[in-house]
């Protein structure tokens, strides 16, 4: 019989609900002038037969096999009927499911007797339902687990043991070595994903390396890979979460990059490193000899080694803010003073309306981890400043308002964080950023603290003078990555670095452009004599039609049996020197126009037959990453801190958690010696 879609998802639940079908039997009147319509589900399954008077039995419609219904105006209710289709009892409904190969969902009631090992749900023969899988069920659990970061003992805890045993008590239950060992299994099973994705790269790949603490003094490296497929299309994966029993070392990053390299065979495919945090001499010489053995050496290291943005903008936010300390503390006590009491908000809003200020800011204590959010009350604060200074006259015990001279220095603050929070908001984007996007972002902030660190404004002076020197760090650092990712731009081209180094440089610009100009050629030069990297299926096309003419001609070569070395020799000639126009050609053409929503991967993987050389050199330098954090962590002041579970894990384990966990995610929702050397003096 054909049940309804709803019908059928109302029995999935039928023994959740025996009170429903008793309610429902005990409703209907016996006499048949009264008797209303039978809307239970189980009428779906019998009839009712009158067989004497005042007798009436329930007949099952598949098996024909009759029940007790009702004697006079006893009512026999319905249990039984539902045990009989619901609990295996019913020959022809039994015969259907093992048919079908079908084991339904057990339910949290006592066997029955016939029956006792098979534990049916109360539903239409046609309708078949899934097998239970207790293998599907671990590996879904282990998903759970790393997903959200539960902790592996939960499987070992009382309360969701019972939940388990009540949900499907034929499920074995699980210990903690158990559930390990699965997460581990997922963790090998998604690597081997990513390990074909990373081989089948045309490019070259970026590390950020991010260190994260724990409380028994040993440190954690987390190793991220960022690079394109062959469809241009960047992609960002955690490689590595490497344990450092001595993470303040010089040898730590070196160690963790050593171990990325040989577990993901990246050697002689790394192309630049991003760290979260400045290095001592050793230890940038310790990772720059690492990469030199084994790696292509691109303009003699100077693109190999970056700071983390972000972490730079925190840094500087922070160093500010704690310059500050006094008036910030001061501005924070007054908006403690008023959202910590129900009725001096009141009247702080009352007053706001009374003086008719217009800021539409809402007043908000901040988290002193987040520097974003300080700023933030520091901006709302300032903006009524009218309103706090009024207060005390309907709050006798309000110690008062910062004064005039501190609401001045406030604004002067919020004026330069404003500059970093701009900033540092292209960092929480979902998408993955190119490192264009970054240039004009960087060398406006250089300028606008160039400028403010000569005012004529003391204040302003003695507040943007320690910020300059410390952005002045990343800028001399990143600068020249930065600057040959916007040539890369065809919007911009060498004509936004001209321009915005004159602003910043003045008469001293020409040095500053002469050296991208030269890198930027010097680059390209030794793209040129790169080999050319061959993916697995072409080398096999072209071992494929190479094989074929060797077959047709009996010569393994051309059938008058004529060598042309002489003749590949001179088309490699001619084609590097046809190649070493491509850049000039690309420098040359004008400008694209500007629109909001340019995608720069997308005009080069269009452009890349026109500029070959060009487009493998762009995809490597566009995908440089310049942070190491995740987007919801770019306001973050605090260090990173393993938490005290996971580090008691193994390291295996702790790796394992967090690079599943970055995977399964990404899946719903990453030489020749240089003839110039480019440094930035300051």
């Amino acid at each position: 019989m054909e049940t309804s879609p709803n019908e059928n998802n109302a029995l999935v639940n039928i023994e959740m609900q025996p009170e429903y079908f008793d309610t429902q039997m005990n409703d209907v009147d016996t006499q048949p002038a009264k008797r209303r319509k039978k809307k239970s589900i189980v009428w779906e399954y019998f009839t009712i037969e009158n067989v004497d008077a005042g007798i009436r039995r329930a007949c099952c419609k598949q098996c024909k096999q009759s029940f007790a219904y009702s004697t006079g105006s006893k009512v026999a209710g319905t249990s039984h009927l539902k045990r009989h289709i619901a609990k295996g009892g019913c020959a022809v409904v039994l015969r259907n499911q093992d048919h079908h190969h079908t084991t339904p969902v057990t339910q949290n009631t006592s066997p029955v007797t016939r029956t006792p090992k098979r534990r049916y749900n109360y539903k239409s023969p046609t309708v078949s339902y899934s097998v239970f899988d207790p293998d599907t069920c671990r590996q879904e659990m282990a998903r759970m687990i790393i997903l959200h970061d539960y902790p592996l003992h939960m499987v070992e805890h009382t309360g969701f043991m019972a939940f388990v045993r009540n949900l499907q008590p034929s499920f074995d239950m699980m210990n903690f070595n158990m559930v390990q060992g699965d997460c581990v299994a997922t963790y090998l099973r998604e690597k081997q994903t990513v390990h074909k994705l990373i081989e089948q790269m045309p490019g070259r790949i970026c590390l950020t390396l991010d260190l994260w603490n724990s409380h028994h003094t040993t440190g954690y490296v987390f190793v991220t890979g960022q690079f394109i497929d062959s469809d241009w299309k960047i992609h960002k994966k955690l490689l590595n979460v490497v344990m450092e029993p001595y993470p303040e070392s010089d040898s730590a990053f070196s160690h963790a990059v050593s171990t990325c390299l040989s577990d993901w065979n990246l050697e002689g495919k790394v192309f630049s490193l991003t760290i979260n945090q400045p290095l001592s001499e050793i230890g940038v010489n310790s990772l720059r000899n690492l990469l030199s053995e084994k790696n292509p050496n691109i303009l003699n290291g100077q693109l190999l080694l970056t700071n983390c943005f972000a972490r730079s903008l925190s840094g500087i936010a922070h160093d500010t803010l704690k310059a500050c300390q006094e008036v910030v503390k001061k501005v924070r006590d007054t908006v403690k003073y008023v959202k910590t009491s129900e009725s001096v908000e009141e009247k702080f809003l009352v007053l706001k309306q009374q003086l008719q200020v217009l800021s539409a800011k809402t007043l908000l204590l901040d988290d002193q981890t987040q520097w974003n959010t300080t700023y933030e009350m520091l901006l709302a604060a300032s903006e009524l400043k009218e309103v706090f200074s009024c207060l005390d006259t309907l709050e006798p015990d309000y110690s008062g308002a910062p004064s005039a001279e501190e609401w001045k220095r406030v604004e002067n603050l919020c004026t330069y964080l404003k500059l970093l929070f701009n900033t540092a908001g292209l960092l929480t984007s979902s998408i993955v950023p190119t490192a264009n996007t970054f240039f004009h972002e960087a060398w406006k902030l250089q300028l606008e603290l160039t400028r403010a660190s000569t005012s004529e404004d003391q204040e302003i002076r003695t507040l943007t003078k320690p910020i300059l020197e410390s952005f002045d760090k990343y800028w001399k650092n990143s600068c020249l990555i930065l600057a040959i990712a916007v040539v890369m731009d065809p919007r911009f081209k060498m004509k936004l670095v001209d321009f915005s180094f004159t602003k910043i440089y003045g008469d001293e610009a020409a040095t500053y452009i002469k050296i991208v100009d030269e890198g930027v050629h010097e680059l390209f030069l030794e793209y040129v004599a790169l080999p050319l990297s061959l993916t697995p299926a072409f080398v096999e096309h072209v071992n494929g039609e190479s094989s074929d003419r060797k077959q047709e001609d009996g010569s393994g070569g051309l059938s008058n049996g004529l060598g042309l070395t002489d003749f590949d020799v001179y088309i490699m000639e001619s084609t590097s020197q046809q190649s070493k126009s491509e850049l000039d050609q690309y420098l040359e053409e004008s400008l694209l126009p500007r629109i909001h929503e340019f995608d720069v991967m997308g005009w080069w993987k269009l452009n890349k037959v026109k500029y070959p050389t060009l487009s493998k050199m762009a995809h490597d330098i566009l995908t440089i990453p310049v942070s190491t954090v995740s987007p919801g962590s770019v306001f973050d002041t605090g260090v990173n801190e393993m938490d005290r579970y996971r580090a008691s894990l193994r390291p295996e384990t702790v790796e394992a958690l967090f690079c599943a966990k970055d995977w399964l995610r990404s899946e719903s929702t990453e030489s020749m010696p240089s003839l110039v050397k480019m440094e930035f003096p300051i």
